[in-house]
């Protein structure tokens, strides 16, 4: 953590190609973001929908996350890169294009979950390039850039796509994405990693079928379980998964349904709300400095758990647009924290494993809390339902005083 040199990530040139690679990608993300629950709002009207859509993304990046780690750790990870951004760059144009010739959803179901595989890939790939693309004590701050730049360019993506979407629909939005994607990959061709420091003696993931990758999958779950603050990590955030994994859903159906609003506004909420995320990669690195990580992450999602018991109560766009801003602040705050104890706790030929254990775990029961958030909001309303998910957020944080999670420096305990 100390010993950090803000200016000299900016002479790296490696990191700068990185950065506006996925500046590119983020732009086409954020779009998709706002467009893809628009497009099965506009063709069924129904928020259930909307949530079967996130819950099958949800169920394909669990999946995927059994083997993404030993395919990091196995093959070129700029290759990977490469190969996902090509891959979603296919499967999103084919939605826009499906759409026009005949205004069907079916491509959706099957198109969202296969992106969110190559999504999962690159997921875990990314982490695990970004330590050989910086110095060790440089990581939280790289990891704020890379928030940041995500950040700045969504602001203008939900925008876009509710422009986009006002004119000429949201399929119009989505091939924005998909030739984001391709930009994407442009820029990852330019890309040069460091060598891979040298394996330990049978460290290398094994070869194998089926049974290999579980193999492989369990050897980052016993990495995740030996450290004390990374089982804890694991256990408390997939409490937090499921209660907020449906919420960006929850938020386009009560501003489109409650508040009657148009799609535009929906974009200019969502793209307001960014200025949470930028405001987290600004101050993470000196937050956790000063405050250490355990006051930071517990903090951070407790607060974020006020501000989605409040969302559903919100009469008015203002009070939507600043509640989801301070949910998207703490979850930025605490997932940049989280991203980057493990890249410091991890060593470098575990790393991919070991982010895809976690990321599998911890996001296995999101499908199922999209699922229940977005019935919950079509049976009981918006407002009782973001109020029990807020208050259980608070409770799950509150409760990881009782962990090594409370702790101002972990990776040196």
């Amino acid at each position: 953590m100390g010993g950090e040199n803000p200016a000299s990530l900016w002479r790296n040139r490696g990191f700068v190609v990185f950065l506006t690679a996925q500046t590119l990608s983020s732009v086409g993300d954020s779009i998709s973001f706002v467009a893809l629950p628009l497009l099965i709002l506009h063709a069924t009207g129904s928020v259930v929908q909307m949530g079967v859509v996130t819950a099958l993304a949800g169920a394909a990046s669990t999946v995927t996350g059994i083997f993404a780690g030993v395919v990091t750790d196995r093959v070129d990870r700029r290759t990977l890169l490469l190969v996902c951004d090509v891959a979603r760059c296919v499967l999103y144009a084919l939605i826009p294009i499906v759409w026009w010739v005949s205004p069907v959803t079916w491509p959706v179901y099957v198109v969202v979950p296969l992106a969110a595989a190559f999504s999962m890939l690159f997921q875990v790939a990314y982490v695990a390039v970004v330590p050989r693309l910086v110095e060790p004590g440089q990581i939280t701050r790289a990891n704020g850039h890379l928030y940041g730049t995500y950040a700045v360019a969504s602001v203008g993506g939900p925008m876009l796509a509710g422009v986009l979407s006002g004119l000429w629909g949201p399929a119009a939005a989505i091939a924005i994405d998909a030739a984001s994607f391709a930009a994407s990959a442009a820029g990852i061709l330019l890309l040069r990693l460091r060598p891979a420091p040298e394996e330990p003696p049978g460290e290398r993931p094994e070869a194998g079928g089926r049974r290999a990758a579980w193999r492989e999958f369990a050897a980052g779950a016993r990495f995740l379980w030996a450290r004390p603050v990374l089982r804890s990590l694991t256990v408390l955030l997939s409490a937090l998964t499921f209660l907020t994994f449906g919420l960006p859903d929850i938020i386009v159906y009560h501003l489109k349904h409650d508040l009657g609003r148009s799609d535009g506004t929906v974009g200019y909420v969502l793209a307001f709300a960014t200025a949470g995320t930028l405001a987290a990669a600004v101050v993470v690195a000196p937050a956790r400095r000063h405050l250490g990580f355990g006051r930071c992450w517990i903090g951070a999602w407790a607060l974020g758990g006020v501000a989605v018991a409040g969302i559903g109560y919100a009469e008015g766009v203002p009070t939507v647009a600043a509640l989801a801003t301070l949910m998207l602040f703490c979850t930025g705050l605490a997932g940049i924290c989280s991203m980057s104890l493990r890249q410091e706790m991890t060593p470098d030929h575990l790393l991919g494993r070991v982010t895809s254990a976690f990321w599998t775990l911890h996001s296995a029961l999101g499908p199922l809390g999209a699922a229940a958030l977005t019935a919950g909001a079509a049976r009981f309303g918006v407002a009782p339902t973001c109020l029990v998910a807020g208050v259980a957020c608070v409770l799950v944080a509150v409760s990881g005083l009782l962990t090594p999670v409370r702790l101002p420096r972990p990776e040196t305990a």
